[in-house]
């Protein structure tokens, strides 16, 4: 059984269905991940069609190398969907591609390998680099940030309310022994909290802050946005599967704001009207049913939202 078949990815129909596949269309999935998503992407894909796929990890670039590296159909490059433009103008496909899907967030393999760090339900080295060749781990970060700095990224990332007593926490832990472990963390952030929300463990906010910081995930997501109207062809889709609600505020923004177009001051005197939007917002934000919910239980907050170029 191969990966792809082993991992039922989140929103699998409603992507493809928000994608509006073309047999000979172009399409760029900007999260391999473990090839879900390309795997039935390339499924619904006629002879010319083409996938180009993009994952900052190793390990997802080798996956996708043995998976479909055999099919003239398909390329795949090591990087972040942030060059989304750079590779649709090295390509040659800018402005030419027919959907654009991005799953974000990090990967079930990710999280279930106690040598990458994401987790807390597993010991292991505290790194949480999507990357693990670029930028510093999340130990290192922790070893030389400021207690004001710790605070502002569990605050804004995590939007977690006992921020400054984790930043005591983690600035006193250090000053006797480095923090190198999720283990160490997760118990150091136990010890700091003073109550419990019901089902969660204490730990996650500060996980997730961490990760999302570590990896500038926010800062890219704005970045790959503000590139994809220019590699979309018109009628080419951008479909988003966000797993918090900072991510998807994000989209839900763009999205809003370049369907709407150029909003002018309402007493500046100019001839016509506003610029029409370039997007056109396809339905409504699609969540996870039932019957998901049951079998990946991870989909909880998981939220598609899909858009069409217009012009």
């Amino acid at each position: 059984m191969t990966p792809s078949q082993a991992h039922r990815p989140v929103l699998l129909e409603e992507a493809l269905d928000g994608l509006a596949v073309q047999p000979d269309g172009i399409y760029i999935d900007g999260t391999f991940g473990r090839g879900g998503h390309a795997a039935a992407l390339l499924e619904r894909l006629g002879p010319v069609g083409r996938l180009y796929a993009v994952d900052k990890d190793p390990d997802a670039v080798r996956v996708a190398q043995e998976q479909f590296g055999r099919d003239a159909r398909f390329h795949i490059q090591r990087g972040t969907f942030a060059m989304l433009g750079q590779l649709a103008r090295e390509g040659g496909i800018a402005g030419c591609v027919n959907g654009i899907l991005l799953d974000l967030g990090v990967s079930s393999p990710q999280l279930d390998d106690p040598t990458r760090g994401f987790s807390f339900l597993r010991d292991g080295p505290l790194d949480m680099r999507m990357d693990p060749d670029s930028g510093v781990s999340a130990a290192q970060w922790l070893a030389q940030a400021d207690a004001t700095e710790i605070v502002r990224v569990l605050q804004e990332y995590g939007e977690e309310r006992f921020a400054r007593r984790i930043a005591r926490a983690v600035v006193q832990a250090r000053a006797e022994r480095p923090i190198t472990t999720t283990q160490q963390f997760a118990e150091l952030i136990a010890q700091a909290v003073p109550t419990r929300e019901r089902h969660k463990n204490p730990a996650t906010r500060s996980f997730q802050a961490l990760r999302i910081h570590i990896n500038r995930e926010l800062q890219d997501l704005e970045a790959a946005l503000g590139q994809t109207l220019d590699v979309l062809a018109i009628g080419g889709r951008l479909c988003v599967i966000s797993f918090h609600s900072l991510e998807d505020r994000i989209v839900k923004r763009f999205m809003r704001r370049e369907s709407r177009g150029e909003m002018l001051p309402p007493d500046l005197p100019v001839m016509g009207g506003p610029a029409p939007g370039r997007l056109r917002l396809v339905g409504k934000a699609i969540q996870p049913g039932a019957q998901e919910l049951i079998a990946n239980p991870r989909a909880r907050s998981a939220v598609l939202r899909v858009a069409e170029r217009l012009t």
